[in-house]
């Protein structure tokens, strides 16, 4: 390691402990392996760019919520001196991919749509991070396996966060089979690190300034909606409100609030793209009529968990109102394991009662 790479490499271990301590925690010892691999990234990072090296060897860290992944990539980032650096949210990035795979692939072939997809929206970023990514949907299989290809061929180190180890990318076992190539793709390009440790740091306690509107959301009983200062539609408020490329049926929509229900929502041919749009719109989103998910629909539940995901990483109010989702799934269940995650998240909003 270079003089230039050491100092770069202990600056940014200082940071990380300096970044806990204004928290007000220390590092979790499950914390430590992924502080050092990042540590260590930043003096791979502050080699010269005109070197005609390789770039240094991409990361995917993964582990359960709340054990500080996000934060670990925040702060890595907040630390390193290159511009030369993005952060994007899966859900969002993945998004934007789609329309320009959309545009670009009226005049090339589709694997060239996303190369030159990808290089419109990063440039000459030398440093990609994607916060929260997830592969669950099998129609978007392939061109996941596309992105990856193309990200990993790049001369861009790619830092990936994920609440699932590769090998539990796209559990469905009907599906599973078509990211296995992406899986092992993963594996052999990519450092994998779990941050397992025991410490949940939602629970601790939090900056004023940080972003606590999802946990200020609510899963309600039926006719309990005034007691948390929500006043029920009336019929004649029944309107259609824009999503992402169409038009979503709302019984209500006031001022920052979208009132829809969850048949129309996540029975009906919804996608991620639609949920990020009324998050970007609206600060709060109620969804009434929940039901038990084990009475739903597959494709009704996975599109609930995304819901659920993108209400949480935008920082949006979420008010459930209907039964208690996760009613009737036995423990230990496979479906309970998918939507752990979910159940996580849902934790986090006040209960009926």
């Amino acid at each position: 390691m270079t003089d230039r790479a050491q100092q770069q490499y202990e600056a940014m271990r200082g940071h990380f402990h300096r970044a806990a301590e204004q928290r007000g925690f220390v590092l979790d010892p499950a914390q430590e392996p992924p502080v050092e691999r990042l540590s260590r990234l930043a003096g791979e990072l502050a080699r010269p760019t005109w070197r005609p090296r390789q770039p240094p060897r991409h990361l995917y860290l993964w582990g359960p919520v709340g054990r500080g992944k996000s934060w670990l990539v925040d702060t890595f980032l907040d630390g390193l001196p290159t511009p030369r650096k993005r952060r994007l949210h899966f859900h969002d990035f993945f998004r934007r991919l789609h329309e320009g795979v959309a545009q670009e692939s009226h005049a090339h072939r589709a694997g060239s749509a996303v190369d030159r997809a990808v290089d419109e929206l990063l440039g000459d970023c030398r440093l990609l991070v994607f916060d929260e990514f997830h592969a669950h949907d099998a129609g978007d299989a392939m061109l996941v396996a596309r992105l990856f290809t193309t990200l990993l061929n790049r001369r861009t180190t790619l830092v990936t966060t994920s609440n699932y180890p590769p090998d539990g990318l796209m559990p469905d076992p009907l599906h599973h089979h078509l990211f296995e190539p992406t899986i092992r793709l993963i594996t052999e390009r990519m450092d994998v690190l779990g941050v397992c440790g025991a410490v949940d740091f939602r629970r601790q306690p939090r900056a004023e300034d940080a972003r606590q509107r999802f946990t200020r959301g609510a899963r309600l009983l039926p006719g309990t909606e005034r007691a948390a200062g929500l006043t029920p539609p009336r019929p004649e408020e029944a309107t259609a409100v824009t999503a992402h490329h169409r038009e979503l049926p709302a019984r209500a929509v006031r001022d920052d609030l979208v009132w829809l229900g969850f048949d129309e929502l996540c029975e009906g041919r919804t996608a991620v793209p639609d949920y990020l749009a009324l998050a970007e719109r609206f600060p709060t989103l109620v969804l009434d009529g929940v039901p038990p998910l084990a009475t739903a629909s597959s494709d009704a539940r996975q599109r609930f968990a995304n819901l659920v995901d993108v209400c949480c990483d935008r920082d949006t109010r979420l008010v459930l109102i209907g039964a208690d989702p996760l009613a009737g799934l036995p423990a230990g269940s496979g479906l309970l394991r998918d939507l752990d995650r979910t159940a996580s998240r849902l934790a986090l909003l006040r209960q009926p009662g």
